[in-house]
């Protein structure tokens, strides 16, 4: 048994392999009439793409989407958008040496424990690239988003020890860590670089903001959107820990500290990052995500193989020191489809809340 769609009335189903012939996604429910810009998905897919820096994988992938069906003439028909990008840089041959070995840090083990057997070619279904499906997705629903006010921007807020402490909107895609504070991005720059010379790989924080969403989205009890927003946000690969607002910090203050006053046009603060009950307040949607360090490092590691006996690793192949910069299209792709769904559930209720306190004629 797999899960590898969600959304309900925004639903999205990835599909593909690492190394396979290519990674695709089908979006369901999108409303008919949307005039799709493909370049601005492309240019999505491009910040996520291996080989944009010294810093990441140099893996040679142009990540050229297909459409493969849904649109007419440019424009959504109410069908699915199936989209479809090639792998056209695979080398499986990597992997060949370690094929019976559990890659630590990885999902080889447990994915092998699950279902008894697996892909080995660079973690199958499991590896990172299964995103790229997830950000042609994501620039899709940001689209939709866009027709209603709705925008997001992601950027790095820290790597190892070096934090970000200014922001700079401009700044982000001028430097290949994705940062919004260029003296930070230096800092990290070099943090990332000197893990990637000595065969390791470090961590990092990535923030994401949704500004423009209207209050009252998110659909409680158990379909807070806040608990929407982090089941989405763990089901990246890479992702061990997300906070809403001041997340883990609320636990050092006080009520007189954290709660945002509401003041006659609009909230004076933002500790709860935009949502209170499961329901966005109008507020900017805040999300910071903990991304853990690269799996796939040159240092040897103890690990088993198939048969449980100890064994010693090095993972061969190319990969990224540090995935937070190609992480960022991601998280923002996730927000955007978490948020889609939850406008489309609102606009659904729209006909019966408008008609309240109405009168038969």
């Amino acid at each position: 048994m797999a899960a590898n769609t969600m959304g309900e009335l925004f639903r999205v189903t990835t599909f593909g392999e690492s190394h396979g012939p290519g990674i695709g996604v089908v979006v369901d429910g999108v409303p008919a009439g949307l005039k799709v810009d493909i370049d601005g998905i492309q240019a999505q897919l491009r910040r996520r793409r291996p080989g944009q820096s010294g810093l990441v994988s140099p893996r040679d992938e142009t990540d050229t989407l297909e459409i493969l069906g849904g649109l007419f003439e440019g424009t959504t028909t109410g069908a699915p958008v199936a989209m479809w990008i090639r792998n056209r840089d695979v080398r499986s041959s990597d992997y060949e040496s370690i094929k019976d070995l559990f890659r630590p840090g990885h999902a080889d083990y447990t994915w092998y424990r699950k279902h008894g057997f697996r892909d080995w070619r660079g973690g199958g279904r499991t590896s990172g690239r299964e995103t790229a499906g997830r950000v042609a997705a994501g620039a899709l629903a940001r689209q939709l988003l866009a027709t209603v006010g709705v925008s997001m921007v992601g950027y790095v807020i820290r790597v190892g020890n070096a934090c970000a402490t200014d922001f700079d909107a401009d700044e982000i895609e001028r430097n290949p860590l994705r940062c919004a504070d260029a003296r930070a991005a230096q800092q990290m720059a070099a943090i990332v670089a000197e893990a990637k010379a000595s065969g390791d790989s470090v961590g990092g924080l990535i923030e994401v903001v949704a500004n423009g969403v209207p209050a009252g989205w998110g659909d409680p009890v158990f379909d807070k959107l806040d608990a929407k927003i982090g089941a989405a946000m763990l089901s990246i690969g890479a992702v061990k820990g997300v906070e809403i607002g001041d997340g883990f910090g609320l636990a050092r203050m006080r009520g007189s500290e954290a709660n945002d006053p509401i003041l006659p046009g609009g909230f004076g603060s933002n500790h709860m990052g935009g949502l209170l009950g499961g329901i966005s307040t109008g507020a900017p949607i805040v999300v910071r995500i903990a991304v853990k360090p690269t799996p796939s490092i040159g240092l040897p590691q103890r690990t088993v193989d198939v048969h449980g006996q100890g064994a010693t690793i090095e993972v061969p192949g190319r990969h990224d020191p540090c995935i937070c910069p190609r992480l960022v299209p991601v998280a923002e792709s996730m927000l955007a489809l978490v948020l889609c769904d939850a406008w489309l559930r609102q606009r659904a209720l729209a006909p019966l809340a408008s008609s309240e306190g109405a009168s038969d004629s």
